[in-house]
This record gives structure tokens, sequence and C-alpha cells, in this order.
């Protein structure tokens, strides 16, 4: 890896994976959500044991706490849960999906 001056750096700085949970990358999965600003739909495309990254081009705020219903497969029940958002993204021009992570609060 150059530093753009064609020479080699020095060192690099690597950042520690703060991840409990292995993530599972999803085609698209559907997501509901309800509280009490209402029913929201969006995408998941991350989903570990923990929780899901949701995308939306409205995200819930940090703390957020609501309802989520998903499905993993055709034929499965659905599953029900409560989740809080512990981080989110807005909508900016050329920057990655908006959306927001989400952690599971009563999935068993």
């Amino acid at each position: 890896m150059e530093n753009g001056k064609g020479q080699e750096p020095e060192f690099v700085v690597l950042r520690s994976n703060r991840r409990k949970n292995l993530r599972k990358q999803l085609v698209v999965l559907k997501v509901m959500g309800a509280d009490t600003r209402g029913t929201f739909f969006g995408y998941a495309k991350t989903l570990s044991r923990g929780g899901m990254y949701i995308a939306s081009v409205n995200p819930r705020q940090v703390g957020e706490e609501f309802e989520i219903t998903f499905n993993l497969s055709d034929g499965e029940p659905d599953i029900k849960c409560r989740c809080v958002v512990v981080w989110q993204r807005e909508y900016k021009p050329h920057s990655p999906d908006p959306g927001m992570g989400i952690k599971f609060i009563d999935l068993n």
C-alpha cells in the first residue's frame, strides 16, 4: 500500500473490531416497524444475533425504541421484537445509504 507519494508508509493504524456478533449480508429483508409515530418500512442490509442495519431514507433518532416485524424466509413465521436505535445516518448526496443500526431488546 502506497501513501500517494510512491512510498510505502512507515506504519498502518488498524482499528479493532468492536462487533460482538458476526454480520450476515442480506440481499433484501423487508422490515416493518411501529410506534407512536406510526408504521415505517425499511430494508435490512445486514443482520446479526444482536441487531441489524436498516436502510431507510427516514431513519429514527438514536435512543428511540419501537417494535419491528421481519421474516427470514418464505413460509416461516414473522419475527417480532422491540429494538432501540444505536446509530443512524441521514440522507446526504454522494454518501453511503441512509439508515440506522438497531439493537434487539427482547429477541430470544
